[in-house]
């Protein structure tokens, strides 16, 4: 059975995607948007104040261009990541505009991936600080994704690139420790594309446990959930890695499929079990960081961190989807 505090998650998430339904069903064109939003505000442990997030959304869309993205869906998962994130989010949208244009004249190209890239940026750098070195340093991840996967990087990994550059070691270690990670990996039998990137940006982000160790213990989460009937596919891998940087994550694995399956019951959420996977993963892994035993060590940073990516991954996932469906007539 779930534990008590993970029930009571699923319940705060429940109740809030409801509310969002009520608000915005007509205002987005895929239901999945609301479901991260939701996902939000329980995984971070904000309170969601139903009229402050309605205000802000509004305050974005009349603080922007008429042709900006931010007056369209996405102003919405724009208000919800600077909700949960600073305490006066409307103080924090101008210095995230300014940051925004920072990237463009960085050579990050505009659109949603580098408002995302600069909410990611904006939450890791210092408050004092003017980002121009995040900036070169992101760039230069970039390039160095880029240049191990040329067919492979695009501007959805503009997110990703912001946090490795906060990894110590310069531009090249960096990556050759991902490279090293992604070609142990694809030997394992994990297929190789943009999945595997992103599960061997996360691995690379733990500096302390060794490379081979945690490949092991991916392919023992893998085999887990396969085992109990989960079939694995790639767009889950970054679940996989989240996992497979926790002590015991095998241990977590009973739990996230009874959650999953609770979620897949209900009638709100019956059709996105997909999504109602990567949920589980999130609230049943925000519940095991908030463990005292892990608030002592560096895992507790790393997972917040990755948590941060994974989100800002999937946000810039079903933004690139709706937008292509909008431009086909898909609204």
């Amino acid at each position: 059975m779930m534990t008590e505090t993970i029930h009571q998650k699923a319940e705060q998430y429940k109740d809030i995607y409801t509310q969002l339904k009520n608000d915005l069903k007509w205002k987005v064109s895929d239901q999945r948007i609301l479901m991260m939003i939701a996902s939000l505000y329980v995984v971070k442990g904000k309170t969601f104040e139903r009229n402050r997030f309605l205000d802000l959304c509004d305050y974005i869309k009349n603080n922007v261009g008429a042709f900006s993205t931010l007056r369209s869906y996405q102003r919405f998962t724009t208000a919800a990541m600077l909700d949960i994130r600073f305490e006066h989010p409307k103080e924090k949208f101008q210095e995230f505009i300014n940051l925004y244009e920072q990237l463009v004249k960085g050579e990050f190209r505009r659109g949603t991936f580098t408002y995302i890239a600069a909410l990611v940026m904006l939450t890791e750098d210092d408050d004092d600080s003017n980002h121009q070195e995040s900036i070169k340093r992101a760039h230069s991840v970039y390039n160095g994704m880029k240049e191990k996967h040329f067919f492979l990087t695009n501007a959805s990994d503009y997110p990703l690139a912001v946090l490795l550059a906060e990894l110590d070691g310069d531009v090249d270690q960096v990556m050759n420790h991902v490279e090293a990670f992604y070609d142990k990996l694809a030997s394992a039998g994990f297929r190789k594309g943009n999945d595997l990137q992103f599960l061997s940006h996360i691995l690379s982000m733990d500096k302390k446990t060794n490379a081979d160790f945690l490949i092991e213990k991916c392919i023992q989460v893998f085999e887990e959930f396969r085992q109990g009937g989960k079939k694995i596919k790639n767009a889950n891998y970054p679940e996989i890695g989240m996992l497979s940087l926790l002590e015991d994550g095998k241990n977590d694995i009973a739990p996230i499929r009874q959650l999953a399956d609770y979620l897949d019951s209900e009638k709100l959420f019956k059709w996105y079990k997909d999504m109602n996977f990567t949920v589980a993963v999130n609230l049943v892994i925000s519940d095991r960081i908030k463990n005292t035993d892990l608030l002592e060590t560096g895992i507790f940073t790393t997972m917040e961190t990755l948590i941060q990516a994974q989100q800002a991954a999937m946000v810039a996932i079903i933004a690139s989807t709706s937008a292509a469906a909008a431009s086909s007539g898909g609204e």
